[in-house]
């Protein structure tokens, strides 16, 4: 089953690139990975780790 699109978190070596996308990504630290999150638009969701 196709997951919507705006759902979809990609998995990076760099979360540097992904930070600077938007001005509202936020890097959070949970459970010993990193996270770049933006509740404004979570097109812009990544994981590190």
């Amino acid at each position: 089953m196709p997951r919507p699109k705006d759902r979809i978190m990609k998995v990076l070596n760099s979360l540097k690139s992904a930070k600077t996308r938007d001005k509202n990504c936020r890097v959070v630290r949970r459970k010993g990975r990193v996270y770049v999150i933006n509740k404004r638009n979570p097109r812009f969701k990544a994981r590190q780790g």
